[in-house]
């Protein structure tokens, strides 16, 4: 009998302490995760026009354009040392041509318009040796340009 005692004061014991069991919550997520694949004709041509200004100032050295087709929010962060690397890093003797369209995607849950440019006479399968990634705001201004250049090792 003390152990039929000792035994249900036990389970009485961890019923007692027993977690309930809750119901799980959705949580709705407000970042958009639908994203177009391709831009529009027009965007295409925008985005494009923007970003052979820039390379055009960008060759002559012109500032004063190359910050007038920046985005506000990247404008300040560029120092002369970016458009340096910039100048050093593109061929300005390769004719550049658009590779893909699309959007890129942010940490904080925004897409913004993309080009990938490559060098019209880079006929490397499947992806271009290097590459230019151009993105944009919507209303055409620059957020930012990044040269990528394959290497042998990266294979």
């Amino acid at each position: 009998m003390k152990k039929a005692t000792i035994i249900l004061s036990f389970l009485a014991f961890q019923l007692s302490f027993a977690q309930k069991v809750k119901k799980a919550e959705v949580i709705k997520d407000n970042r958009t995760t639908e994203q177009k694949l391709e831009l529009s004709k027009a965007q295409k041509e925008l985005f494009n026009g923007k970003f052979e200004q820039f390379i055009t100032a960008l060759k002559a050295s012109d500032k004063s354009t190359m910050e007038s087709l920046m985005s506000d929010k990247t404008k300040s962060k560029v120092t002369d040392k970016v458009y340096e690397n910039l100048n050093r890093d593109i061929d300005f003797k390769r004719k550049i041509v658009i590779y893909k369209t699309g959007y890129r995607s942010f940490m904080t849950g925004e897409n913004f318009p993309m080009i990938q440019y490559k060098y019209a006479d880079d006929q490397t399968e499947p992806s271009p040796k290097e590459i230019i990634t151009a993105v944009f705001e919507e209303d055409g201004k620059i957020m930012g340009i990044k040269p990528y250049k394959q290497s042998d090792e990266n294979k």
